[in-house]
């Protein structure tokens, strides 16, 4: 969708509508809906069942979020499941590579991100209880952060499976994202219109905080831009001292994105704001113009497009249902034993009152009181029959109210999971086929809102997004269509060729889904072994016949979409089988030759075998004469060890025959000693007996006595230190020659 840059130039200088302009029509539009917004919040409160604090006690019976849990399932029970096809089931390698990139890319942003099934699901809540449920579909692309070696210990090249935005190959681009918004029922408006092909310009409503508004319209224009929305709960907090300027940075901003299609721009406008924020031409170039799909609509007539939601034409059943649940709750609350009994008779009150067991109690007039019919002549019970049979009837009339709900919503009991054992399987089969015809509508609008936000996707994924972004997103350089890929590239690009050779659409998204792609692939492995089976004989029988029965397999996998991967491996197979055949050989020369090259092989083995045999023998030979060399080593050794042994055997015989020696010459000298200590003893003892006689004449021989014992003095200490020396402690030192044998043993005094 291309447009003159002299218009887009124009288009950016002056808007062709005011602030003020657009206000207004957004204010005619909410009028417009005001009558379906009310009923639509009362909705969403009953299905959360949000009661006033002042709670009367009154029971309901939520039927709405029942029917709700039932059909949400049956609407949206798993992730959505892009799908891009060749349009024509044709051979055309380069259409199905465009596919099959596409097809991975969207893949890949929905299971990656979560926002698109988020938006979508929640959208499928919203036009099951107000009516009207869509999303919101943009273009995004940041910078990516660069990844150096310092981040992860690691060189840039040996970094592997990094995301998208820290992997080394995207250094210096960006990330390209759709990201998929959920736009709540009450913050979307349109032009008023009968049908949706009459819409002149879409909305949505986006709450932007001050330093959003500055960062996306500048300063000076944030600064025009007044705080209108408040969020619940900022009155109690500035009853509770909270700061005006804590309070203030609470409020938003209400900013309007309009997209209008008669003019092909976009607008930003405020509420409280008489300047248009921002404007500017078509952004995307989208073939609807429009970024998101036809809203989920509920009921609808030809004259408007506020819708009718669902809960509002069985509201008064409902209604009817809470009222007699109500009942029920006040007669359960009745059904209680209650009665009267004969004040005189104390044994009454005592068996009420105290309510032991297997204990009578004593009777004051047992024959006035069995004349009067005893204990029933004297308790009178209140009866119970009327509200017993008063609650019955509450029951059943719920459930005949009950009954007319699910026939007005067409939910059966087999889509609610239970049965009648009296029913029959055809009547359950019936009821299924009832109830299946009544969702398929509702299926069919969920599946075709859901496309359509894909195809705005995918549209965005081919005209901003860089061909290496989609190309590693798909991770097509790891298929056998690696060789399509660039002419792939170049195919979405171009527009409308690409809409000529390639579709896009989205899978159910109900369990029933499932059950079928798994029954697909079942059936293509059928249909395809079956293809196999009856076409292998015929090209072993008639090789020229193999491209047509080729062409025949493929006409089959293509029908299937379980088979497109195996696509491009069986026409590089039909294409070998196209190719001419190199000459088979005539069969008795091949036999001749494998006989001759058997007789070559045999002579070889013999040839073999005998060098093995010969280098066998000399390995034996060689073996032995190691063997006896080493023998006589080991007596040699044996003989030697022999010799050394007898000589240090020698050596220790004459080293204990000189201790012993000296053992006897130390024990000779000690004995020596003690009988010189006793000779020593006695001579003194005979020189004091001596002094004693000589005493008498003590002049004459005190020069003579001096001397004497001076003498044994000096003789005595000698001795004595002649026992020490040989009394002290020995050691004994062994000398050893230059090799370290033992040859000899010398004792030295130890210190």
């Amino acid at each position: 969708m291309e447009r003159n840059p002299e218009n887009i130039q124009q288009d950016l200088k002056q808007p062709k509508k005011t602030a003020q302009a657009w206000l207004n029509e957004l204010n005619q539009a909410k009028k417009a809906d005001d009558k379906w917004v009310k009923r639509g919040k009362k909705i969403v409160k009953r299905y959360r069942d949000d009661r006033s604090s002042s709670y009367d006690g009154n029971k309901r019976y939520n039927i709405l979020w029942s029917n709700v849990q039932v059909l949400m399932p049956s609407l949206y029970a798993r992730t959505p499941q892009a799908e891009v096809q060749r349009r024509w089931k044709d051979k055309d390698p380069v259409a199905r590579t465009a596919a099959i990139i596409l097809e991975r890319a969207l893949q890949y942003e929905i299971d990656n991100y979560g926002d698109f099934e988020h938006a979508t699901r929640a959208a499928t809540l919203d036009r099951l209880l107000s009516g009207r449920g869509t999303v919101w579909v943009r273009f995004e692309a940041k910078e990516i952060e660069t990844v150096n070696q310092n981040d992860y210990g690691q060189e840039l090249g040996a970094i592997d499976n990094l995301p998208i935005g820290l992997n080394p190959a995207y250094m210096g681009q960006q990330t390209e994202s759709t990201p998929t918004d959920y736009v709540y029922w009450e913050d979307f408006r349109c032009s008023p219109a009968r049908c949706w092909e009459e819409v002149t310009w879409v909305s949505r409503r986006i709450y932007m905080a001050r330093d959003e508004l500055e960062r996306r319209f500048g300063e000076e224009m944030a600064k025009e831009v007044p705080m209108t929305h408040e969020p619940i709960g900022l009155d109690e907090m500035r009853s509770q001292g909270m700061a005006q300027s804590e309070l203030d940075r609470m409020k938003k901003a209400q900013v309007w994105e309009i997209w209008d299609k008669a003019d092909e721009c976009v607008y930003w406008v405020s509420e409280g704001c008489q300047k248009i924020l921002d404007h500017k031409p078509d952004p995307y170039g989208l073939d609807g113009f429009w970024p998101c799909p036809r809203p989920l609509f509920s009921t609808l007539t030809t004259d408007t497009l506020v819708p009718v939601p669902d809960y509002a034409l069985y509201q008064d059943q409902a209604d009817e249902i809470d009222e007699l649940t109500r009942r029920i709750g006040l007669l359960v609350d009745a059904l209680k034993v209650a009665g009267v009994y004969d004040a005189k008779q104390a044994s009454i009150q005592r068996m009420l009152a105290e309510g032991v067991d297997n204990v009578l109690i004593p009777v004051d007039n047992w024959a006035a009181f069995s004349e009067r019919g005893g204990v029933k002549g004297a308790v009178d019970f209140l009866p119970l029959d009327q509200v017993v049979q008063a609650l019955d009837a509450a029951y059943r009339a719920r459930e005949q109210a009950k009954q007319v709900v699910y026939d007005i919503t067409g939910l059966s009991d087999i889509i609610r999971g239970s049965s009648m054992a009296s029913e029959t399987a055809t009547a359950q089969q019936i009821k299924g086929q009832y109830a299946a015809m009544r969702l398929k509508s509702m299926q069919h609008s969920v599946a075709l809102f859901v496309t359509e936000a894909i195809r705005i996707k995918a549209q965005l994924m081919m005209d901003l997004y860089s061909p290496q972004t989609l190309i590693n997103m798909s991770g097509i350089e790891g298929t056998n269509d690696a060789i399509y890929a660039e002419q792939a590239i170049q195919l979405l690009r171009s527009e409308p060729l690409r809409n000529y050779r390639i579709g896009i659409e989205s899978e159910g998204l109900s369990e029933v889904n499932e059950l079928e792609e798994k029954q697909s692939r079942i059936e293509f492995l059928a249909a395809f072994g079956q293809a196999m089976q009856n076409t292998l004989p015929i090209m072993q029988q008639a090789p020229e016949m193999a491209p047509l029965l080729g062409e025949a397999l493929m006409f089959v996998t293509r029908t299937f979409k379980s088979g497109r991967g195996m696509e491009a491996a069986l026409e590089n197979t039909i294409e070998q089988m196209k190719q001419p055949k190199p000459e088979q050989p005539n069969p008795e020369a091949m036999q001749q030759q494998a006989i001759q090259q058997a007789e070559q092989m045999r002579m070889q083995n013999q040839v073999a075998t005998e060098q093995a045999r010969q280098q066998l023998e000399a390995a034996k030979l060689h073996a032995q004469q190691q063997a006896e060399q080493i023998k006589i080593q080991s007596q040699m050794q044996i003989e030697q060890y022999k010799i050394e042994a007898a000589r240090e055997l020698e050596q220790i015989k004459q080293q204990a025959e000189t201790q012993r020696q000296a053992y006897k010459a130390q024990l000779d000298a000690q004995t020596k000693i003690q009988i010189a200590e006793i000779q020593l003893q006695q001579a003194a003892g005979q020189a004091k007996t001596n002094t004693i006689v000589v005493g008498a004449n003590p002049d004459t021989n005190d020069a003579g006595i001096s001397e004497a014992v001076n003498q044994l003095g000096s003789v005595a200490h000698a001795l004595l230190s002649t026992a020490d020396e040989i009394r002290r402690p020995k050691k004994r030192l062994i000398q050893r020659d230059a090799t370290g044998k033992a040859i000899g043993a010398i004792e030295v005094t130890d210190e």
